[in-house]
């Protein structure tokens, strides 16, 4: 098992941006998708984006036109550009690792969260 880290949170002003990144060794091999999810305080986690394997990607309606995901498969890592930020972004962000394509190993649902970046957004 590999637990992914994540990196890049911070606090921004609304209408900034920032990227995150998610690390996780054995994420290209295992030709594994990446979730990226974010928690509110006091709020359930809430699926935000998806990569995967194949390079397809899916976002939540919330983030839309303003997140991208991508991955640098050398680096066995996902980002998330986060721009045109709103205080609502404002969460704990973690990734996962999924098996989410015909080719993704059993590995790929194996590995636990993150630890998770935090985004504050100000108004």
């Amino acid at each position: 098992q590999v637990q992914p880290v994540e990196s890049g949170g911070g606090s921004v002003q609304a209408g900034g941006s920032l990227r995150l990144s998610c690390t996780a060794p054995g994420f290209t091999s295992n030709n594994c998708g990446m979730d990226w999810y974010r928690q509110r305080t006091g709020q359930q986690r809430e699926w935000v984006s998806s990569i995967r394997a194949d390079g397809l990607t899916i976002y939540a309606d919330s983030v839309k036109g303003r997140f991208t995901i991508s991955e640098d498969k050398d680096k066995d890592t996902v980002l998330l550009q986060m721009n045109s930020l709103k205080p609502e972004d404002t969460a704990m962000y973690s990734c996962k690792t999924s098996r989410m394509y015909a080719l993704s190993t059993r590995w790929c649902d194996s590995n636990p969260w993150g630890q998770g970046t935090q985004v504050t957004v100000s108004s």
